[in-house]
């Protein structure tokens, strides 16, 4: 029997050392995608302020020590109407009944904030209110009433939203800006301390822009119905027609705000065409007019919706009811079969801007109205933007009315004539621009040159003296004392700043940190949330401490009060008005807190005499 030699095994090494691997830096689990790492402020992480930037339009919430918020909202829901506006209810009657709206509305979004978009536990979690310097107090009662008795969080902070834009791009003095939706409001801040009795405000904001965009496109905007089915399906010009007013909801006009319409150049002004130097005053008054004001805008001034619907021989009954046929979407020129006395003064800026705007017409899908909407059609309608409304609708923002509606260049040029002489050269190169309005593309750079155009000399008037042998009386120059200020004049966060005219403009032109102007203010509550500083905080013990019933009950067996208060003590609880409480910041009625502290000086010896110069405790500045 023959074996087989079998072939040697390969000795085998064993190496018993750890394999090396590659760690993956991204692959960890972490508690936000804003922080780097898994570490938060404190174990439980509920150290996180709630950062809550209520407008009248649109909220902005989320934690803080993060960058941008957790969920940006319309207060309002899916309509987009404002919480409140500019005007209030002369009545005791309406004006509780739009209390207790308001404060329901108000509970709604509070709740929905901690439940649905952060989903946090309000008792665990201290607040920071971003507010507005002219926010009603009954609003910020109504805040503060709603997270202490419904939703118990520990404490509530009230910071201003300027003075936390300002924090947030690294500063703590400047002139802020603030166009949001109901008013513009410019306030100027000194070493952290906000100069509230130098503030200047316009109601030329986000909301009469709106106003302006909905007129203009009633008027010279068109709307394709969608088409039929079957066979008899009709071409798109007799589908045409003017845009009805249904249509023009809030949150269509907000959406061609939003991502059709910007701000174009400045019209230069020229000698040999007046016409076209730009809209005059009064053309200006016109611009924003119809016939009669939309129902669905609650705040509307006097001046608007005037005669401009009578003018043209149309109005807006019928515009809404009867749907004319138009061919195009645009009027190229005069037509020559039309008598010139009929063109208003509103067709002829309407034609000025045509012939100078470069825009193109934009097309935008929208639902077609309940009248209209049947079994008979299918799709979307359509709403054709002109070009020169996409370019020019922002012309209102920058056009001065009366007294009390000023542009946004004069506001900011008032306020730097309030304030003292010593600070206009710091504060005029340190402009920051915040606000939802001030996001359309142009808008800043525009605005740097109305400020120069509202700064330069005035024109000389054309017209003739009456007496020529008499010299005429000196021309009325508003902001001669600010000329010297125009190498100075600088926007900290404009995208695209001109060539500096000084050191300190080439320091300060542009060069804020890339934060949206519409985010400004709550990123700088954010940051003063994660340094643990802010506002006025108010606990909820000190609010309850605060209660005026108890006292008006203490009172009441103490002491025998007045027959008329004790009438009005009958009428209030009769209504059921709650009862204010002053523990709440109010700068129109309290001391104005200190800002920044002084630098301290150290010992230094003076003609031989070591003299100590101590700072100096800033006082308090009454409103």
């Amino acid at each position: 029997m023959s074996t087989v030699p079998q072939t040697p095994r390969a000795k085998t090494v064993f190496n018993p050392s750890t394999p090396t691997t590659s760690r993956i830096t991204n692959s960890q689990v972490q508690s936000s995608p804003h922080y780097s790492t898994t570490r938060r402020h404190s174990l439980y992480g509920v150290e996180d302020r709630i950062i809550i930037d209520p407008g009248s339009l649109i909220w902005k919430v989320g934690f803080s020590g993060e960058g941008r918020p957790r969920e940006v909202f319309y207060a309002g829901g899916k309509p987009a109407k404002g919480l409140w506006g500019l005007k209030r209810a002369t009545d005791a009657a309406e004006r509780l009944e739009e209390d207790k709206l308001l404060d329901i509305r108000l509970e709604q979004n509070l709740r929905a904030v901690f439940h649905d978009s952060l989903l946090t536990d309000p008792k665990a979690r201290k607040v920071i209110i971003i507010e507005n310097p002219l926010l009603p107090i009954h609003i910020k009662e109504a805040l503060a009433r709603i997270l202490f008795g419904n939703l118990q969080v520990p404490s509530v902070s009230f910071a201003s939203s300027h003075l936390l834009s300002l924090l947030a791009v690294g500063r703590i003095t400047g002139l802020v800006l603030d166009c949001g939706n109901l008013e513009s409001v410019v306030l100027p801040i000194f070493a952290a301390r906000p100069l509230f009795t130098q503030l200047r405000t316009t109601p030329q904001a986000g909301q009469r822009f709106i106003s302006h965009l909905r007129s203009l496109l009633l008027l010279f905007g068109t709307y394709v119905a969608p088409t039929s089915p079957g066979i008899a399906n009709l071409p798109q010009a007799s589908r045409s027609m003017r845009v009805p007013q249904e249509i023009l909801t809030n949150e269509v006009l907000e959406e061609i705000k939003t991502r059709c319409c910007f701000v174009g150049d400045s019209l230069a002004p020229s000698a040999s065409e007046p016409a076209d130097n730009g809209p005059t005053p009064d053309d200006s008054v016109v611009s924003s007019d119809i016939d009669v004001p939309p129902a669905s805008d609650p705040a509307q001034s006097e001046s608007e919706f005037s005669f401009a619907g009578r003018e043209s021989g149309m109005s807006s009954q019928h515009d809404s009811s009867e749907y004319s046929v138009i061919s195009t979407p645009r009027m190229e020129g005069r037509p020559q079969d039309r008598p010139p006395g009929n063109e208003n003064r509103l067709q002829v800026l309407a034609d000025m801007y045509m012939r100078h705007s470069t825009a193109t017409d934009l097309r935008l899908r929208v639902e077609p109205p309940a009248s209209m909407a049947n079994n008979s059609t299918l799709g979307y309608g359509t709403i054709i933007i002109p070009g020169w409304i996409r370019e020019r609708t922002a012309e209102v923002l920058f056009e001065g009315g009366d007294v009390d509606e000023g542009s946004l260049a004069e506001i900011i040029l008032d306020a730097l004539l309030k304030v003292p002489v010593d600070l206009r050269k710091t504060l005029a190169s340190s402009i920051l621009i915040i606000g939802g309005t001030s996001m359309l593309p142009g808008f800043i750079p525009r605005l740097y040159v109305e400020l120069l155009r509202a700064i330069s000399p005035p024109q000389p008037p054309f017209r003739q003296p009456i007496r020529p042998d008499k010299s005429p009386p000196p021309q009325y120059d508003r902001y001669a004392t600010l000329r010297p200020l125009i190498p100075y004049l600088t926007i900290l966060n404009n995208p695209s700043p001109p060539a500096p005219l000084s050191d300190r403009a080439k320091n300060n032109g542009g060069k804020a940190p890339a934060f949206s102007p519409a985010t400004m203010s709550w990123v700088g509550g954010s940051l003063a949330g994660a340094l643990k500083t802010g506002g006025t905080e108010v606990s909820r013990e000190k609010w309850d401490e605060a209660d005026p019933e108890i006292e008006d009950e203490n009172t009441w067996m103490s002491e025998t009060p007045a027959r008329n208060n004790r009438q009005a003590q009958q009428q209030s609880r009769a209504l059921q008005i709650p009862p204010a409480r002053n523990v709440l910041p109010d700068w129109t009625r309290l001391p104005l807190p200190v800002g920044a502290p002084s630098v301290a000086i150290n010992s230094a010896s003076v003609g031989g005499v070591s003299q100590t110069h101590l700072p100096t405790t800033q006082a308090r500045v009454g409103a």
